[in-house]
């Protein structure tokens, strides 16, 4: 079973990568488990068709642990895709990062999910807590992805990920797989976004163009692989699983210092 984690930037495209990754997976064969370990509960709308209504600190919040059942907190979408979401406190109450801590060891206690071939964890980077970390310190996954945009915050964030699996690299299998570069339009994006990636000792996964698809897709709440599975874009989402499945590039990422990011970002984005 191949255990991997997406992180990145809030906003930065995430889940939209990782639920169009689960699709093109599960369309070549595998088994799919997408893990969203967000507050907002948001990872699996693609697959599921609608914003999970029941994640595991829901349930949490109005039962007790015996007397939850694997439905309650299973879902199936998109051919077959097993989705979870582990959901978070209630706003200004609690912490977070404390909630994927708490969900993740109930899914372990309960042995709720089914045999998978590749099980994706969707996971906030903004700040990797210990909450947040858990799927790197605890051996939920062990090839990390990173999604970037070339811009400067967005390589922030992918920088202190890159820290955290450093961190972690030392005592167990937890590898840097690659950063997949999810454009924003910025100039000198994709040149950027390799050099850093060289930097970071790691490689560019995938650059996947900004394209108009995406948005009417997930306007339709579906994924590309789904809403236009002949188009350009859903081949760039294929290209990547199939990337992910053969990768056996895994890393201890080298991560820089905010001054260096700060000139490679100068360096680049001035090139139009």
């Amino acid at each position: 079973m191949r255990k991997i984690a997406f992180y990145g930037k809030g906003g930065i495209g995430k889940s939209t990568t990782a639920s169009n990754v689960s699709a093109a997976l599960s369309l070549m064969g595998k088994r799919v488990c997408q893990i969203g370990c967000d507050p907002k509960n948001d990872s699996t709308r693609l697959l599921l068709g609608h914003i999970c209504q029941s994640t595991v600190l829901d349930i949490l919040r109005t039962r007790d642990t015996g007397d939850i059942r694997k439905e309650d907190i299973i879902h199936t979408g998109f051919n077959g895709i097993t989705c979870v979401e582990a959901g978070g406190p209630e706003p200004g109450v609690g912490c977070a990062g404390r909630g994927i801590i708490v969900a993740l060891e109930l899914l372990d206690r309960m042995k709720a999910l089914p045999e998978s071939d590749v099980i994706l964890y969707d996971v906030l980077g903004d700040v990797v807590c210990g909450g947040f970390a858990m799927p790197i310190r605890e051996g939920y996954a062990e090839e990390i992805y990173i999604v970037s945009s070339g811009e400067l915050m967005s390589l922030y964030a992918a920088n202190n990920i890159a820290k955290g699996i450093a961190r972690f690299a030392s005592r167990g299998k937890v590898r840097l797989a690659g950063i997949i570069g999810n454009s924003r339009n910025v100039p000198g994006e994709k040149e950027l976004l390799l050099a850093f990636a060289e930097r970071l000792h790691t490689h560019l996964a995938a650059f996947i163009p900004r394209d108009k698809t995406v948005n009417l897709a997930e306007n339709h709440r579906q994924t590309v692989l789904q809403y236009a599975p002949d188009s350009l874009q859903a081949e760039v989402y294929r290209k990547l699983a199939e990337t992910i499945l053969s990768n056996e590039e895994g890393t201890i990422p080298k991560p820089m210092s905010f001054d260096e990011m700060e000139e490679m970002v100068a360096r680049y984005g001035s090139e139009d």
